[in-house]
């Protein structure tokens, strides 16, 4: 009877996965809109991009924040949970078969009467006639590699995360650091302007534009130690750890601090590469196909299901009297077909073809979010870049206006407010062209997470495919 079922099972027992949906028609477009970044093009698709960044700990970070972070632990949970998922639907479709053995004796007035002895096995079987257990294993597996590929986009987006986070950091100690600088400049002009007072040369108003000035300045250095503090708890956060485990990977900030500028530029392929790179795009393709899937297991639900089941077991009345002449054996066969249901079947069918269709449309939103994250980063990448070339040339000038009047002051050629409005500029334009260098910096990490972040769909997916096991 086994050797029945177990021969059947095998003719029924192929896999399939499902062919992978191609991309929306209509949606995607053969050439970007924006044009590509300029610079230095990657030089081959690294599987992390982060090394390129002139920060050595990004790397370190990422790398904790994917051991040890939160999301990615949930992530990958989720991701066994569907395995045990699928491995359950493929169970389904294989035979279940039991084994049993029982002892009876009775006893009247202290006397034993009777005895039985019993030992045996079962087997069931519902047969997969119309496909209906296969559609529901490829749903299972498809869900399977969506939950494979989710973990890889949560990978991403927690490394981009990282990423823009240790920016911000570097970009505030940046911000602080220019105007620790200015502030030593300010107080030393203020020395200057508090001698040429007592010398009589210059009135108390210039004293006080001078305080003034250097209080304004060293009012900025709280908020700013602030944001640095703030970046470093997310950072912590992120990497699943307390801040000051942060410190021996961060250590102390360079001087000049150096903001983390990617040193190549993202090779950028056409957008159906593209989109093929993107974990986020795949997962929603394998949910589209594992609703198809489940229209199928529906659908088969409707016709007639077919159940083989059986036993083989030894009955005696002692236990020395169980041997080969003691055998009994049964084989049943039954056929269910759905007669009256009040529309049951065909409102889970109109149910799995409406799920379907929203997959079908998550699918497309996701393909067209992707596109608009790719052309809003190069959009982002382009112009910022063209506005740090300008601030920088503003700084330079700013600086060389505020050399010339300090030293014009001191000639007593200018008054001070010349030298006061030539030291805002200065401040001013040094924190800007910070600021822009880490909205530049993010802008590439924008572009990096756009472009699947070194993803491939070649890459091992955590995932064990069923013809595998």
């Amino acid at each position: 009877m086994a050797s029945v079922l177990l021969t059947a099972v095998a003719g029924c027992a192929s896999l399939q996965e499902p062919a992978p949906a191609d991309l929306p028609t209509g949606t995607v477009p053969t050439a970007w809109q924006a044009p590509a970044p300029a610079g230095e093009p990657a030089r081959v698709a690294a599987t992390s991009p982060w090394q390129d960044f002139a920060d050595p700990a990004l790397a370190v970070l990422v790398a904790q924040a994917l051991a040890q972070g939160t999301d990615v632990a949930a992530a990958q949970a989720r991701l066994r949970q569907a395995r045990a998922a699928r491995d359950l639907s493929a169970a389904g479709l294989r035979p279940s078969v039991g084994g049993s053995a029982s002892a009876r004796s009775s006893w009247v007035e202290g006397a034993r009467r009777s005895e039985s002895w019993q030992a045996g096995m079962d087997a069931s079987w519902e047969v997969d006639l119309w496909g209906g257990g296969q559609a529901g294993v490829r749903a299972a597996e498809a869900t399977l590699q969506a939950s494979a590929l989710s973990l890889a986009q949560t990978r991403l987006v927690v490394a981009a995360e990282v990423a823009a986070t240790l920016i911000d950091l570097r970009t505030a100690q940046a911000r602080q650091a220019i105007a620790a600088r200015n502030l030593a400049s300010q107080q030393q002009t203020l020395q200057i302007v508090q001698w040429r007072a007592e010398a009589g040369l210059v009135t108390a108003l210039d004293v006080a534009q001078a305080r003034t000035a250097v209080d304004q300045t060293r009012a900025q250095l709280p908020a700013l130690g602030a944001s640095a503090q703030q970046a470093l708890h997310a950072l912590a956060v992120l990497t699943g750890q307390p801040p000051a485990a942060l410190q021996a990977t961060l250590g102390a900030p360079a001087s000049p601090v150096v903001q983390p500028l990617a040193a190549t530029t993202p090779a950028l392929a056409v957008p159906a590469e593209v989109l093929r790179r993107r974990p986020d795009v795949q997962a929603a393709e394998r949910q589209l196909a594992a609703a198809a899937a489940r229209v199928d297991q529906a659908d088969a639900a409707r016709l007639p299901s077919l159940n083989l089941g059986g036993s083989i077991g030894l009955s005696a009345l002692s236990l020395g009297a169980l041997g080969p002449g003691a055998g009994v054996a049964s084989l049943l066969a039954s056929v269910n077909l759905p007669v009256l249901d009040f529309g049951r079947v065909q409102a889970q069918v109109r149910q799995q073809e409406a799920a379907r269709d929203e997959a079908a449309t998550a699918y497309r939103a996701t393909v067209l979010g992707a596109l608009q994250d790719v052309e809003d980063s190069l959009v982002a990448l382009g112009a910022t870049g063209a506005q740090l070339q300008a601030q920088q040339a503003a700084a330079t000038s700013a600086r060389e206006a505020a050399t010339l009047a300090d030293q014009r002051y001191r000639s007593g050629l200018v008054d001070f407010a010349t030298v006061l409005q030539s030291q805002r500029t200065q401040l001013s334009a040094e924190d800007a062209v910070a600021a822009t260098r880490g909205t530049l910096a993010t802008a590439q990490v924008r572009l990096i997470k756009a472009l699947g972040g070194g993803w491939s769909p070649d890459a091992p997916q955590d995932s064990e495919p069923l013809a595998a096991r």
